[in-house]
This record gives C-alpha cells, sequence and structure tokens, in this order.
C-alpha cells in the first residue's frame, strides 16, 4: 500500500477518533509529501505493512511533526497547529516548510515506532481488576503488563474511574477517567497492587525530558484532553518496564508466582503487534500458569484488544483455577467510550 493511501485512510481513523485536525492534516502532507527526498526514500524502505497494524508510519511521521511545535523547533509550524487554525493552503505551506527544514529530525524519529500510553484505557483495566478481585476474593494483586511502553497505564490503581454515577478509586487519585459508560455499573471489589512490573521492546522512561516528549508527542496536537491526563499520568507513574522480548520476559515473571496473591498478566491493544509464533508461546505459559493455580494464587489474564469487529476493542478476560473465559464488554479504542457487560457470576 502508498503512502499517500496509507495517509488518507489514517485520516479517515483519526476523523472517527475525534480528531478535526489529523483529519485535515494527513491528507494535505500526502499532497505536499516530497517525492524523491531522502525521507521519502526511507519510507520507501520499511518493509511490509506501513499502516496502523504495521509500521504506523502515518502516526510516526504525525509525532514527529507534533514534536517541532512541541519543542519549539518550527515556529511556522505551531502557527498553524492547535489550539491555532488554519486554512488548507496555510497548513500546506507551513508542512512543506517543516519537511524541507527538518527532514535530518523527522528521519531520526520515524526509526521508532509509536506508543501512546494511551492513559484512558485504564478504565477497563481498573473496572475488570475489581470483576477479577470480586471473582476470586484475592485482594492482594501482583501486575504484569506487556507491551507497556512508558508504564503509566501500570498505574491504574492510582487513577480514579467514573462509570455513570459510580466512582471506583483512591480518594487522591491522580486522575480521573470519564468514559461515556453503558451497561451495567462495575462492580466494587477493592484491592491493593503488591507488585507492578511490565515490558516492551523499547520501553520509554516518561521521567526523562526527550522520552516523554516522544509520549506527548505521539498524542494528536487538537486533544488537549489526552495531553493532560499524560501529563498527570506522568507525574504520578514509579513503575518499572524492563526492556526485552514479552513473552521471554514473561516465562521468567511466571516462575517467580507470588504467594496469596492474585498474578493479573494484562495488555491493551498490543497483542495484534506480537508474532504469531510468540503469541502461541505467550498463551502456552499463561494457560501452564493457570494449571498451577490454587484459589490463593489464581491467575487472570485480561485483555482489550482489537478482534475484528467494527466497533472499538474487545475486553475480555481469562481466570485460573478453572479456566473461566469472561467477557467483559467492549471499548473504545482511545478509552473514550465503554459499553460494559459486567462479569455474570
Amino acid at each position: 500500500m502508498s503512502l499517500y493511501v496509507t495517509l488518507m485512510r489514517q485520516a479517515q481513523s483519526c476523523a472517527a477518533l475525534g480528531s478535526p485536525f489529523m483529519a485535515q492534516m494527513l491528507p494535505i502532507l500526502a499532497r505536499v509529501w516530497p517525492v524523491g527526498s531522502a525521507l521519502d526514500r526511507a519510507v520507501a524502505g520499511f518493509e511490509g505493512d506501513i499502516g496502523p497494524n504495521g509500521h504506523s508510519l502515518p502516526l510516526r511521521l504525525a509525532s514527529g511533526l507534533h514534536a517541532l511545535v512541541l519543542t519549539g523547533q518550527d515556529a511556522g509550524l505551531a502557527a498553524v497547529y492547535p489550539p491555532n487554525a488554519a486554512s488548507d493552503d496555510r497548513l500546506a505551506a507551513a508542512l512543506t516548510g517543516a519537511l524541507e527544514r527538518h527532514a535530518a529530525f523527522l528521519l531520526d524519529w520515524i526509526t521508532s515506532a509509536p506508543q501512546t500510553n494511551e492513559v484512558r484505557r485504564s478504565a477497563v483495566l481498573i473496572a475488570g481488576t475489581h470483576a477479577l478481585v470480586h471473582r476470586t476474593g484475592v485482594a492482594q494483586v501482583h501486575l504484569s503488563e506487556l507491551g507497556a511502553s512508558g508504564g503509566l497505564n501500570l498505574m491504574f490503581d492510582r487513577f480514579a474511574l467514573m462509570a455513570g454515577d459510580t466512582r471506583l478509586g483512591p480518594e487522591d487519585a491522580a486522575l480521573t477517567l470519564m468514559p461515556d459508560w453503558t451497561g451495567p455499573a462495575p462492580v466494587a471489589a477493592p484491592f491493593v497492587v503488591t507488585d507492578r512490573r511490565g515490558v516492551d521492546l523499547n520501553p520509554l522512561d516518561p521521567h526523562k525530558p526527550d522520552e516523554a516528549l516522544r509520549l506527548r508527542a505521539y498524542l494528536w496536537a487538537d486533544q488537549a484532553h489526552r495531553v493532560a491526563l499524560t501529563d498527570a499520568a506522568i507525574k504520578a507513574s514509579c513503575a518499572i518496564v524492563d526492556r526485552g522480548d514479552a513473552v521471554n520476559w514473561l516465562e521468567r515473571r511466571l516462575a517467580d508466582a507470588p504467594k496469596a496473591r492474585i498474578h493479573l498478566i494484562f495488555h491493551t491493544v498490543a497483542w495484534q503487534y506480537f508474532p504469531s509464533d510468540r503469541q502461541a508461546r505467550g498463551t502456552a505459559l499463561i494457560e501452564a500458569a493457570g494449571a498451577r493455580a490454587t484459589p490463593d494464587t489464581p491467575v487472570a489474564w485480561l485483555r482489550m484488544e482489537a478482534d475484528g469487529a467494527a466497533r472499538g476493542a474487545s475486553v475480555t478476560a481469562r481466570l485460573w483455577p478453572g479456566n473461566i473465559h469472561i467477557t467483559l464488554g467492549r471499548a473504545d479504542f482511545h478509552g473514550r467510550w465503554v459499553d460494559w457487560s459486567g462479569d455474570p457470576d
């Protein structure tokens, strides 16, 4: 698929996810793209899918341009970025200039894959964990996140969730999530996180300015509320994210099984990027750990992942002992809405 087509399709996705600016900017970027340039040759060098299920090149490019604005490197581009409004012609001129002036910066920037750390996905982690704790009666939680990026969602127990009239979370929450909630209210089952750790091929440290810049730049410039939530989560973050292959890491993590704890393994819109052989190996490892689980040391696998449906991601869990399959609901990929099924006992 060509970069032009991929940019146009990404624009449609961004419009559906509530970003009019991205819906305007990406088609213009496709129109002014510097064909034959070093940047064009670098993009052409990516093999395989360059869209959202592969290299996500439109989002790599968009985040690089946003980084130029956030760091004050391109005043002309900043003048046409939110909160400012600009005509297509002004935006085209600014993008053309930025692509010429900052080609070296963008060449370096696009070597790293997008890592949004969408904090609003924690809404289903909060509700799902309460449901699993309610079911098991084990309130001490040992967290393991696969594809954790900067680890912001590993802090979900420090966040509050407003689900209709129901509030879950600590009184002194670092931030409050308020998705458009449909379905039953989530069950309340207080829990304590005793250990939290994640893994990522390229973890970002949110307390390092250059890496925090990446977390912010991957957000869309006209969605200031996402930036505010991310900043609040960064301030509260103390999670450790290890660098490495998620499945190899998980094998070591499962070998050190916690005592009198529920081991909660989770991921949000990450599993789809694992090669099929790693998915198979990871599933086998979790199932083997589940076979060893006891009522005092249950194992839970909580997932928010694309499943091919037209609307949002599925939210499901598996729980051992018993290998219980639980359908919890669906959620918007950016956490704007949650359609909750609950946890029928």
